[in-house]
């Protein structure tokens, strides 16, 4: 790892074995996630600016073939893309509200990850993250990974489900012990990019960019 790539996030969060896997279907009140590890997001990337009518919890499972990630997600008002085919992937999709994950299996390779997004409506899209090239996002990679959503108006929250097949992200299987580097993000509201709400787990002082993988958390994988 080079000395100018050194990660500076000291955050953890706790992915608890499962003893089978499951279809996401976005129910987030099923048994399985009752007892992982939730963790609250309600802050821009700067860290200084708090959304709590945005807040985000997430928690994430695993077995030796997948990772699970979960998303419940308090809103205002939905922005999303309206009328199309959430089948087919979405290019831009970070452009209307998501929720974002960026996993990094090999930690040694900082500039190295994967970015997994899915919308309110369930659209989505995967892609592979090089910053050391040109353009550094590949959509052409395909992780056939899983999703699901469900909103509940009434309550003004929005929850997502994914299940990533570790294969895809070149992983063999998962083990008790493995660390990933990861951040978790929110894109909120409408309008332009000044007037929405961009959120992180993991904050980014420079709070320009989501993309800045130094300062990735640790997704520590127990028994």
């Amino acid at each position: 790892m080079s000395p100018s790539l050194t990660y500076t996030s000291r955050v953890e969060i706790w992915s608890k074995s499962l003893k089978q896997d499951f279809a996401p279907d976005g129910d987030l009140d099923k048994r399985v996630w009752r007892n992982a590890s939730w963790k609250k997001f309600d802050r821009d990337m700067s860290g200084k600016i708090r959304y709590p009518q945005a807040e985000v919890r997430v928690a994430s499972l695993w077995t030796a073939r997948y990772v699970y990630f979960a998303f419940r997600c308090r809103y205002v008002g939905l922005n999303v893309y309206e009328g199309e085919d959430a089948v087919k992937e979405r290019w831009e999709l970070w452009n209307r509200d998501v929720v974002e994950v960026f996993a990094n299996p090999q930690p040694a390779r900082v500039n190295h990850y994967y970015e997994f997004e899915v919308a309110p409506n369930n659209q989505w899209i995967d892609l592979e993250i090089d910053k050391d090239k040109t353009p550094f996002n590949d959509a052409k990679w395909d992780s056939g990974f899983e999703h699901a959503t469900r909103v509940e108006a009434s309550h003004h929250l929005w929850t997502c489900e994914m299940r990533i097949p570790v294969a895809s992200m070149g992983v063999e299987r998962l083990e008790p012990g493995a660390v990933w580097r990861v951040n978790f993000f929110r894109a909120d509201g409408p309008g332009g990019d000044t007037q929405r709400r961009f959120m992180t787990w993991c904050t980014i002082p420079e709070g320009k960019s989501f993309h800045v993988p130094t300062r990735f958390g640790r997704l520590r994988f127990v028994p």
